[in-house]
């Protein structure tokens, strides 16, 4: 009943008991205090309640009243309306924009089990190493510097990244030579549209990619993220006509622009349930 992970350089243990969530945050191995990479003190200062406190909220998005938003999505649409009482609570997360492009980057044409150990792997090889728990070291994930070295791609590829591992590579090459980790933050502000666009110029970055990216870390509510799936269930259970034997870029379009319009500016939530 509990989930063990890490946040924001952290490992934390959480566990929900009724409306309450329980935490535990631990300290770093004593023996990387000394350690520095890129720039940074291997150990993280010591967090009192109150940031704890605003790092859950801000991460689960707590100030996001979904029992409203449950009933508005229920009444504009049957269909959620009979999904919704066995999917209580669903919240989306609000990521490290360059955790999240990173490890949605190993997604594609990949399934859950795969994708995880991949990004498990990747903070194991280039992460630094927090602490270990039952036995068990956990790893912070990657800063971008350290994905830019000139071995990284060979690295990523020994770890079984194929493909993607060039994609991970340049990506992170892109982002540092460009808008930097800084400004890829700062996309949080700018237009879903411009976001978007910044995104899909990166190597391996498709529109499903930048749509899970701006959705889960950029603050684009509006984003709906479409795969063969939310495809099907659009033509299928919503009589959705668009597209032929294949989701093309406009039969894309034309799905998330269908969801935003039924409903509105957080539908990337309501897809999530």
């Amino acid at each position: 009943g509990a989930w063990t992970g890490v946040l924001g350089g952290r490992v934390w243990t959480l566990r929900q008991d009724g409306d309450g969530l329980w935490y535990t945050v631990y300290g770093e191995e004593d023996e990387h205090e000394e350690e520095e990479r890129d720039g940074c003190p291997a150990k993280a200062a010591k967090l009192d309640a109150a940031e704890t406190d605003r790092i859950l909220r801000d991460y689960f998005q707590l100030d996001v009243g979904l029992s409203a938003l449950y009933r508005a999505w229920g009444a504009a649409d049957p269909q959620f309306r009979k999904v919704a009482g066995d999917f209580p609570g669903v919240r989306v997360l609000r990521q490290d924009p360059v955790e999240c492009l990173f490890s949605f980057i190993c997604t594609s044409n990949n399934h859950i089990s795969r994708i995880t150990a991949m990004i498990e792997r990747l903070c194991q090889a280039f992460g630094r190493r927090l602490c270990c728990l039952d036995s068990r070291p956990f790893h912070a994930f990657p800063t971008l510097s350290a994905l830019t070295g000139a071995d990284a791609e060979a690295r990523l590829r020994a770890l079984g990244f194929g493909y993607r591992a060039k994609f991970v590579s340049g990506s992170a090459r892109a982002i540092a030579e460009g808008l930097g980790a800084e400004g890829l933050c700062q996309l949080r502000t700018a237009p879903y549209a411009e976001a978007r666009r910044v995104l899909c110029a990166l190597p391996g970055v498709g529109a499903k990619v930048a749509d899970c990216v701006c959705l889960l870390s950029l603050d684009k509510a509006e984003a709906v993220p479409v795969d063969t799936h939310v495809w099907h269930i659009a033509r299928q259970r919503y009589g959705v006509a668009l597209g032929g034997k294949s989701l093309t870029p406009r039969a894309y379009q034309e799905i998330g622009d269908f969801f935003r319009g039924l409903w509105g500016p957080r539908a990337g939530w309501a897809q999530a349930v």
